[in-house]
Parts: structure tokens; sequence; C-alpha cells
């Protein structure tokens, strides 16, 4: 099975010391040695000042530039992993540098569509996002609906979609957290009205304003739109 694990964590305005990044990375190069064979894609994201929510959908896309203040942790990066079951995907999330100062949410993938290669900085992960009360459960006439229009989506937009996958409702995703070398798990669904990742595309685009044009064509009540760092090395 696949998982998708997007990283959580409080943001700093300030950028790392020399020092700093090179611990980060060097945290990232061990883990990426550890769990490579596992790994299906990744990547860390821009600034959140960077990112665009799209809200509305594509009948009547509003834009919106971040970084949005309501939120206390933003995505920092994501991972695709390939894993036996859950239990082996939480084991991988725990060793994620970023659970011990945030956290990683783990969502059982319905089906990954891998990108044929490596994925850089011109390219965008698309964020799809719903109220967790309208989430859809795979095999129900809604989702088959939802299936149509996102066929619809691909068929529009092309080659400039590399890859995505839906997720399997809140209640089968669960939260990672380290704290002094301990980790905690907490299962979803999460706090009732919040919004929760439904699935989500690697788009590749020329520029912002072309990735922006994109993303505002998926059928969501929302998404979050941010560029890949391309610094995964993956």
């Amino acid at each position: 099975m696949h998982y998708f694990a997007l990283l959580l964590g409080p943001e700093s305005t300030e950028q790392p010391d020399a020092a700093t990044q090179a611990d980060i990375m060097a945290a990232y190069q061990n883990f990426h040695a550890a769990a490579g064979a596992s790994i299906r894609a990744g990547d860390a994201l821009t600034p959140s000042a960077t990112a665009v929510r799209i809200s509305g959908g594509p009948a009547a896309p509003t834009v919106t530039d971040g970084p949005f203040a309501e939120s206390a942790e933003v995505a920092g990066g994501y991972y695709v992993f390939e894993a036996e079951n859950l239990d082996e995907a939480l084991d991988l999330a725990r060793q994620i540098p970023a659970c011990a100062s945030g956290g990683v949410e783990v969502w059982p993938i319905v089906e990954w569509n891998q990108p044929e290669k490596s994925l850089e900085g011109d390219h965008w992960l698309a964020l799809l996002l719903e109220p967790a009360d309208e989430a859809v459960p795979p095999g129900t006439p809604e989702w088959d609906a939802c299936t149509v229009a996102h066929g619809e989506f691909g068929t529009a937009a092309g080659d400039r979609v590399k890859g995505g996958a839906a997720l399997h409702p809140p209640s089968t995703a669960t939260t990672v957290r380290v704290r002094d070398g301990k980790a905690t798990y907490t299962d979803g669904p999460y706090v009732e009205g919040a919004e929760v990742a439904s699935g989500f595309y690697l788009l590749s685009a020329a520029d912002r304003d072309e990735a922006v044009k994109v993303a505002s064509m998926i059928p969501a009540s929302a998404v979050e739109l941010r560029q890949l760092a391309g610094v995964s090395g993956l």
C-alpha cells in the first residue's frame, strides 16, 4: 500500500543560520539513507508566504495569497511511502525529523499515480481540502461522481499533471509526533468543521500564474498550492 505523509510544523520567519541548516540537511539525509527503499516521492515546500489558497471551486475560484496567519502549523514538505501496512508507514513517519518539532499526518492512499521522474522546483503540490464532515469514502455514488470530475480535470490539464492521489477519509488518518524520543499517535477524524486533505496533485507549470490557473480547475472545495523546493534528492 501507499501512504501520504504531510509534514507539519511551526514556520520561522527568520532564515536558520548555516550551522542549523546543515544539521537539518544531515538529519534528512540520514532519514533518506534509512528509509529510501520505501520512499516513492517527496520534497520540501517553499515557505507559506509564497503559497496560494484557491476556494470556491472551478466555477468561481477565489485566489488568496499566503501566508495564512490562522494556521499554528503549516505544511513544510511531503513524502509518499510504500509500506506493507499502516504500522509500517507510521514507523517510517516517526523517523522523519519534522516529528520532533511538529508532526506528520499519515493518510492511506486510494490509488497512487507516481511521476515518471523526480520533480524539481518548477513543480507544485496542490493539496485538496474539504470540510471534515463532507469527506467521501470510496465505493459510494458520491465518490464515483468525484472520480468523473477529476477525470475531466485530468483531460483538461493534460501533461501538466505529473502525479497525485486520492486519500481515504480522515477517520483513517494518523498524526505522529515525537517528544523527548517518545512517539505519540493521534487518530482521525480531526476537529469537527475543520478542513482535511482529500487528495493531492503534483503539477508542472512554467510559473506561478500558470500553476494557479491549473489548480483553479481542480474540483475541490479548496486547494492549497505550494511550490516544491527541489531539495529532496529523490
